[in-house]
């Protein structure tokens, strides 16, 4: 220990605590540590595109002035003391399992580069170039060799809808390998499971192109690399990602159909929700059972004329929220939760469920350009919460506070970097992990300081 530290345990006696305490205290955390540490061998990350309204889902606050507290109610859960809102009655159930960290906080109101600071844990870089951003986290673990089977390492499922936004979409930061190079981007799907064509194989290959006519294409791409090979690294990652294509459309039948979600009984399909979120986290759960170690789900924009784009509730929050938003995510995330156990799998399976930022602490409040309706909550990265559950995460349990309306940390902030650090812990990737940048400059993966108390 340091000075400085002895001469605080010396102080603690006049708390009624001893040095002796503080010692068992240190141990007992190095043992948690330990046994958390590469805990998870798989991960869903469920993007809530848009930024949840926190102080509507997660974070009541029924004291509150009305144009703060909103519409909504608080309902008990099954964990005493802990409250969530009446619009996920089925998670209220499942909070045991259930890690809410009430006091995530950032400086970003932009979504399409606060998504930076969620999916890397690192603030969005200067330049918009996605090979200038930090690699998301599926991007690492498929940097260190996670993953060995015919599918991919790093899947994004992000399904576009007639109504789409491309904005979203396509400029999101943080969704790619940034400084790790293409060799690592996602395999990235942007159909709609919930449709009855949905096929990922069959629509990446022309229905007229035969296996044997793909092997002969393989082997002219093959001849051709070797020519070009040695002039430029963009070859060798188009070299992989061809690789890889023509691995994914020959073993989608030795995969089990990983795809094709007609395996899955009618009723379990139903239990996820048929909506494109909902079969979307079904998949998810298909790709991570066959050894995808990182799965990222994007909410699609499910939105009409006059309705919410994702869960950005400028306008119409509560009633967007109330019939659109929260009841697909308390079917999908419950069932994904529930399908986990009974598969043997919530145990080493880390599941992530968050937005970009939260929404403004009062209703109708304007804190961007896009402003907010007299209905409708404005972007706030000030306070929001991040949910955890499985593979070593403490269940039924609530970390950090905000504050009376909801807009700050009011109790152990935390921000992005930090959770970040506790996820790459539980995925196995220590803090003193390097990995060199397309310039040849070493970079340490995870600069935040993991939470501890968050560890089961």
């Amino acid at each position: 220990m340091t000075r400085r530290e002895l001469v605080r345990a010396g102080a603690l006696g006049l708390f009624g605590l001893s040095f002796a305490d503080v010692l068992r205290a240190r141990a007992a955390a190095q043992v948690t540590t330990a046994r958390s540490f590469g805990r998870a061998k798989r991960c869903i990350l469920l993007f809530m595109w848009g930024g949840p309204a926190h102080q509507d889902t997660w974070d009541l606050k029924p004291n509150a002035p009305r144009e703060v507290r909103g519409e909504f109610q608080e309902i008990p859960t099954n964990v005493p003391g802990l409250r969530i809102c009446e619009h996920f009655p089925r998670l209220a159930q499942r909070l045991d399992r259930l890690c809410l960290v009430r006091s995530m906080t950032h400086d970003n109101g932009d979504h399409t580069t606060a998504t930076h600071y969620l999916l890397t844990g690192e603030p969005p870089p200067r330049s918009p170039d996605k090979r200038e951003q930090w690699p998301h986290v599926g991007a690492v673990l498929s940097s260190l060799g996670h993953g060995q089977g015919a599918l991919p390492p790093f899947i994004s499922l992000r399904p576009k809808l007639e109504n789409d936004v491309p904005r979203f979409v396509e400029e999101s930061q943080g969704q790619f390998a940034g400084w790790l190079g293409p060799l690592h981007d996602p395999l990235t799907i942007d159909g709609d499971p919930s449709r009855a064509d949905y096929r990922v194989a069959e629509t990446t290959l022309h229905p007229e192109i035969s296996i044997a006519r793909l092997d002969g294409r393989r082997e002219l791409l093959a001849q051709l690399d070797r020519r070009l090979a040695g002039f430029s690294p963009s070859f060798a990652a188009q070299d992989l990602n061809q690789r890889r294509a023509f691995e994914l459309l020959t073993a989608a039948a030795t995969q089990r159909g990983a795809f094709n979600l007609e395996e899955e009984p009618r009723k379990m399909r139903e239990r996820y929700g048929l909506n494109p979120h909902g079969q979307s986290v079904l998949q998810a759960r298909r790709l991570v059972e066959r050894g995808v170690p990182l799965v990222t789900v994007f909410w699609p924009n499910d939105g009409t004329k006059n309705v919410s784009v994702y869960w950005d509730t400028h306008s119409r929050n509560f009633s967007d929220l109330k019939t659109r938003l929260m009841p697909v995510t308390d079917l999908a995330f419950t069932a994904l939760l529930d399908d986990l156990h009974e598969r043997g799998m919530l145990e080493d399976t880390l599941v992530i469920w968050t937005g970009e930022f939260g929404r403004t602490p009062r209703v109708g409040q304007r804190s961007s350009d896009a402003g907010a309706g007299a209905d409708g909550r404005d972007h706030w990265g000030g306070c929001f919460t991040s949910v955890l559950a499985g593979a070593g995460v403490k269940g039924g349990f609530a970390y950090g506070k905000s504050d009376a309306h909801a807009a700050f940390p009011a109790e152990h902030p935390v921000a992005p970097r930090d959770l970040i650090a506790t996820v790459y812990h539980l995925l196995g990737v220590p803090a003193e992990q390097m990995l060199t940048d397309s310039g040849g400059r070493p970079q340490f993966v995870r600069p935040g300081k993991m939470i501890s108390e968050l560890l089961a």
